[in-house]
């Protein structure tokens, strides 16, 4: 099956460009005859670089509400036009997606890892578990209801936002659903994928498709309300990319890609999942239920439920 990373810049905070950037991705992909596309973290419509940079933390501070206001204004909702056109798209050119997605729910925005089926549409919206460090300061926490795994041409797949491929019970939750191909997504960060995608794939016996993106200051508008700090902060380029591919003995596929937008593409032979389960598979014939008890609650957590 031929995968392939979108190692790409977004048109930062606007949704509507992005969504347009995203459909002409799709499109040369399906060119390339590629089966799974998968889109950086929060690709749409960006990555909340500015926390870092410019003293996020500080509470009741007019230019980071400003700035929140701003980001949660270009995120998405579900049922919006934005993933309705994407939908589309992806039905007509037949290409699994996953992209990632800054999901507006109220006040509140989830990093959130959608899966869609050029058959069946929108399969699964993964909310990422714990955002990560300063990310907190934007994101909600997320719960276990996307923790799935589909069907895709001849094998399994599914996905994990960022640092909770760091998580071994997110890791085993996929695992234990027969995920051959295991997605992870990042802002575009080379040393987050210097070595995580290998162990993956190693651990689960699985190939690891890893997708970065690629922003700089130039991509930030001059009306963002942090602009000028972000300009003081001297730092041109937040997101490098790593793009990159692990097979299921932990070596590369495709080593990491820096600092270049296009696709990263692989084709990938599911025979050695096989061979490599030959001595060792995780929540097989290696895994040891007698001792270790593993629950995942799938539940879509509300903050209200209304009985009329």
């Amino acid at each position: 099956m031929r995968v392939a990373a979108a190692q790409a810049r977004p048109h930062w905070l606007d949704s509507a460009a992005t969504t347009g950037k995203v459909v002409e991705w799709i499109e040369n992909a399906a060119a390339e005859q590629v089966e799974l596309l998968t889109f950086p973290e929060t690709f749409l419509s960006g990555y909340p670089s500015w926390l870092e940079h410019t003293g996020g933390a500080r509470f009741e501070n007019l230019e980071q509400k400003r700035a929140y206001a701003a980001y949660l204004g270009a995120a998405v909702e579900m049922t919006g036009p934005e993933l309705a056109l994407i939908t589309e798209a992806v039905h007509d050119l037949g290409v699994f997606v996953y992209l990632g997605t800054t999901e507006r729910s109220g006040g509140t925005i989830f990093c959130t890892l959608v899966a869609i089926d050029p058959a069946a549409g929108i399969v699964s919206t993964h909310r990422k578990l714990m955002p990560t460090y300063e990310e907190r300061l934007v994101w909600g926490i997320g719960d276990g209801h996307g923790l799935r795994v589909h069907p895709v041409g001849p094998t399994r797949v599914g996905g994990l936002n960022c640092w909770e491929n760091w998580m071994p019970q997110a890791r085993h939750a996929l695992y234990a659903q027969s995920e051959e191909l295991h997605v992870s997504v990042w802002p575009g960060n080379p040393h987050n994928t210097a070595d995580l995608p290998r162990f993956i794939a190693r651990e689960g016996r699985v190939f690891c498709l890893a997708a970065n993106g690629l922003l700089s200051l130039a991509d930030v508008p001059a009306d963002f309300p942090l602009r000028t700090a972000l300009e003081a902060a001297e730092l041109t380029d937040y997101c490098r990319g790593g793009s990159a591919i692990a097979a299921p003995d932990g070596t590369w596929v495709v080593e990491p890609v820096v600092d270049e937008e296009r696709l990263v593409i692989a084709d990938l032979d599911f025979t050695r999942v096989r061979e490599e389960r030959q001595n060792f598979d995780p929540t097989g014939h290696y895994s040891r239920p007698d001792v270790f008890s593993v629950e995942v609650d799938r539940r879509r957590r509300i903050p209200t439920a209304f009985r009329d």
